[in-house]
C-alpha cells in the first residue's frame, strides 16, 4: 500500500515507518521537524519525506489523494513543551487534526489517530477504561490544554464517523518508550537514563510516589498496524499500553541499577520544574481488556528490557 504517516520523523512515527516498509508498503512522511528529526528516518529505504505541517491543507490534500491509508501521529508532545508553548499545543493539535480528518474524509481514506492517556486527566479511577468519565483541571492551568486539545481531536474524529461514516480508529497511548525517544521535552525514561550514564543526580519531580506504566515502542507499533488493517474496529477507541506500574522513585533506582551508575536521586518540587500551579495525576494505568479482545494485544517487553534498549542507544551515541 501507499501510506501517509504524519509525524513520521518522530520517535513513534519512525518506528512505524520501519514496520510499514518492512512489509513492503511505500511510506510518505509529513513532518515539520519541530520535534521530529530527519535522522530518525533517513536510514529507511522507500520512505518519501515532505517537510511541512498538517496545518497546510493544500499539502495534506495532495498527499492524502495519493495514498490508501493515513496514520496521524503529528502533534505537540512532551510536558515541558506543552507548559512552555500552550498556544502552539492547542492550535497544532486541533487544527492539524481537523485538516487531516477533512481531507481523509474527502477521499475516503481510513485514518488512525494516536491520542493519549492524558485524555483521562486527573482520573476518577487508578485504572482507566475507554468509556470512563474524564476529570480535567481548570482552564487557568496550562498543563491541561494538551489533554483538552486531544479530547477535541477525539470528539471530532468520532463525529466524522457517526455523521459521515468516515473510517477512523483512535488509540490512546500510555507512556510509549524506546530508542530514538528524547528527554528534551520532559520524557522521563530517556531523561533518567541520560543522567545515569553521566553519573548526574536523577531529577525526580514531586515526592516520586506517582506511578506510570511504560510500554515498549516495539509492542505498540504492531498494534497500530493491525488496527489499521481491520475494518471491524472503525469508530472505536482503544487503550494501548502496559499494566505494570512503577513509581518514579523506583524507576530512577532501577535505572541506576541497570546502568551501573553512581548517580543519586534529587527530588525537585513540581513548582520548580514547571512553574506555579502545575498538577499531576498520582496513578495512570490502562485497562487493556478491549484491545486484547479486539486484536489479542499483549505487551511483551519488560521494563528492564526497555531501560537496557534505551541505555544501549545512548551509550552508542556518547562514544
Amino acid at each position: 500500500m501507499r501510506v501517509l504517516v504524519t509525524g513520521g520523523a518522530g520517535f513513534i512515527g519512525s518506528h512505524l515507518c520501519e514496520a510499514l516498509t518492512a512489509r513492503g508498503d511505500h511510506v510518505v512522511v509529513l513532518d515539520d521537524l519541530s520535534t521530529g528529526r530527519f535522522e530518525n528516518i533517513e536510514h529507511i529505504e522507500g520512505v518519501e519525506c515532505i517537510i511541512d505541517s498538517t496545518m497546510n491543507q493544500e499539502i495534506v490534500r495532495d498527499l492524502v489523494r495519493d495514498v490508501e491509508v493515513v496514520f496521524h501521529l503529528a502533534a505537540t508532545v512532551g510536558v515541558q513543551l506543552v507548559v512552555n508553548d500552550p498556544i502552539h499545543t492547542i492550535v497544532n493539535n486541533i487544527w492539524g487534526t481537523e485538516v487531516v480528518l477533512e481531507e481523509t474524509c474527502r477521499y475516503r481514506r481510513k485514518m488512525l489517530i494516536t491520542s493519549t492517556s492524558e485524555i483521562y486527566g486527573r482520573g476518577a479511577r487508578e485504572i482507566f477504561h475507554e468509556d470512563d468519565d474524564r476529570v480535567m483541571g481548570p482552564t487557568n492551568r496550562h498543563r491541561w490544554c494538551y489533554a483538552s486539545s486531544k479530547a477535541i481531536d477525539e470528539f471530532l474524529a468520532l463525529a466524522y464517523w457517526r455523521q459521515k461514516r468516515h473510517p477512523i480508529v483512535i488509540t490512546r497511548l500510555f507512556n510509549t518508550v524506546g530508542p530514538r525517544q528524547t528527554g528534551r521535552y520532559g520524557m522521563v525514561i530517556p531523561t533518567f537514563v541520560g543522567q545515569a550514564l553521566r553519573n548526574e543526580p536523577l531529577t525526580v519531580f514531586g515526592d516520586g510516589k506517582q506511578t506510570r506504566c511504560f510500554t515498549y515502542v516495539g509492542d505498540v507499533v504492531p498494534a497500530l498496524v493491525t488496527l489499521m488493517d481491520r475494518s471491524d474496529v472503525n469508530g472505536e477507541v482503544y487503550n494501548i499500553g502496559s499494566a505494570t506500574r512503577v513509581s518514579m522513585e523506583d524507576l530512577a533506582k532501577k535505572i541506576i541499577e541497570r546502568t551501573g551508575s553512581q548517580s543519586t536521586l534529587k527530588y525537585i518540587p513540581y513548582e520548580e520544574a514547571y512553574g506555579e500551579g502545575y498538577e499531576d495525576m498520582r496513578h495512570r494505568e490502562p485497562c487493556l481488556d478491549k484491545i486484547q479482545k479486539a486484536i489479542g494485544y499483549t505487551p511483551k517487553t519488560s521494563l528492564e528490557e526497555i531501560i537496557d534498549a534505551v541505555a544501549a542507544e545512548m551509550r552508542a551515541k556518547m562514544q
